[in-house]
């Protein structure tokens, strides 16, 4: 949908937008909320993460602004320089985007890039998440980014095909004032 090179760097900014947020709760509440509380004794995630000073990363506590903005940074460049590029001939080897009707085509991008970031970002929060305080060991860090595509990849496959790029690609057409020929 992107015609230029800053459409593409704007639809790469708001879909990583949105996503870093969902993922980032998805991760802080769904998937380790319940350990969060236990493990602070407290009844409520945030209230949890306040008391231990934050998100643990990169061997430290953040706060979750902090935590938000760098994976942001990880996300958007990865988009720009392999996700979008790389999604795209992907689904262009599968179809032909003159004979294909637009919908298949974009439903084919957006699985491709599923396909291709998920399992990038999730080597990167178990990169940037592991418990160096316990020492480092390989094993561990494969069997953290393989636990993270496991719990990532259905959610990122639901939210991207039925929520995130739908509201994107409804965002930009406003923005761009694009309108959808059929």
């Amino acid at each position: 949908m992107p015609n230029n090179q800053f459409q593409r760097m704007v639809f790469a900014f708001l879909t990583v937008l949105v996503t870093v947020h969902a993922y980032v709760f998805f991760s802080l509440y769904v998937v380790n909320g319940s350990a969060i509380m236990l493990a602070n004794n407290k009844t409520s995630v945030i209230d949890a993460i306040n008391t231990q000073g934050g998100v643990y990363m990169f061997g430290s506590y953040m706060p979750i602004w902090a935590v938000v903005i760098i994976e942001f940074a990880f996300a958007y460049i990865l988009e720009i320089l392999v996700g979008s590029p790389c999604s795209f001939k992907l689904a262009g080897k599968v179809f032909d985007i003159n004979k294909t009707h637009p919908v298949i085509f974009e439903t084919a991008i957006i699985c491709a890039t599923v396909a291709i970031m998920c399992p990038a970002m999730s080597l990167i929060a178990a990169i940037i998440y592991y418990p160096f305080y316990m020492g480092f060991d390989i094993i561990t860090l494969i069997a953290n980014w393989f636990r993270l595509v496991c719990f990532n990849f259905p959610f990122a496959f639901f939210t991207q095909l039925f929520f995130i790029q739908p509201l994107i690609r409804t965002l930009f057409r406003f923005i761009f004032r694009i309108r959808v020929h059929n």
